[in-house]
């Protein structure tokens, strides 16, 4: 059987502090890495570092300009990053109309535009050490149907699976996988907004075959699973753990 333990690897996660990022942080922990998770605050960040028995990172992937420093600084520090979790990530879920420059500028930003940021610096240096490495980039069923007031959202996420595909392509040979985990609603305090209008709600678990919201270690498994060697021929894919919503 293929090996599904992540024993001696290093791991990065953004947006480790909590919900989803810290569910996926914990299972690379359980899997054996050794995980780095950052923050955009300093007091989380600390938390976080104690948790994992790592030093706290701070860095706001919206800032292009910190990132290079930000990997370099990091790599010094933990000697080498071998697995990528691109999970920060915010939504501003409006109707269409509703929707401000300010609005569609801070999901794309975070979503998009820091996730290729951040993953192009550190591949970067993968690439001038002739390093294989592994990214995944947690998108959203949302990028792959359209959904009711997540349009600055599901055009990010949309975006992140495109780039996925593109990034995939072209580092194949060098050994550098990429791949996407596509989420349905997750139990999180990102959807903590949406869940708790009950008809709303109703609505959406409606259009789940498998009859329930996704919880955090759902996707903690797949981010898991793709980043592991029972993965070593898989890049360039999005893996929907939705429970069936895209199915149809």
């Amino acid at each position: 059987m293929p090996n599904f333990r992540l024993d001696g690897k290093k791991a990065l996660v953004t947006g480790a502090a909590r919900g989803l990022g810290k569910a996926i942080a914990d299972g690379l922990a359980e899997s054996g890495a050794t995980v780095y998770g950052t923050s955009r605050d300093a007091a989380s960040a600390q938390r976080i570092g104690a948790r994992y028995g790592t030093a706290p990172l701070t860095v706001d992937v919206t800032s292009a300009g910190s990132i290079s420093g930000f990997i370099d600084s990091l790599l010094e520090e933990s000697g080498g990053i071998d697995l990528l979790v691109n999970n920060a990530g915010v939504n501003v879920p409006k109707p269409a109309v509703e929707l401000t420059e300010d609005d569609w500028d801070s999901v794309m930003d975070t979503n998009l535009r820091g996730g290729f940021f951040l993953t192009t610096a550190l591949a970067r240096r993968w690439l001038d050490q002739g390093s294989p490495g592994a990214v995944v980039n947690i998108a959203s069923q949302a990028g792959i149907v359209g959904i009711e007031e997540r349009a600055a959202y599901g055009t990010s996420k949309a975006g992140l699976i495109h780039l996925t595909k593109i990034l995939a392509l072209e580092w194949a040979s060098a050994g550098i996988r990429v791949n996407a985990v596509a989420p349905t609603f997750v139990r999180t305090e990102l959807t903590a907004s949406t869940l708790s209008r009950p008809d709303w709600a109703a609505e959406l678990l409606s259009r789940i075959p498998a009859g329930r919201f996704g919880e955090p270690e759902d996707i903690a498994g797949a981010v898991a699973f793709l980043l592991c060697d029972a993965s070593s021929l898989i890049t360039g894919q999005t893996l929907a753990v939705d429970g069936g919503y895209t199915i149809r």
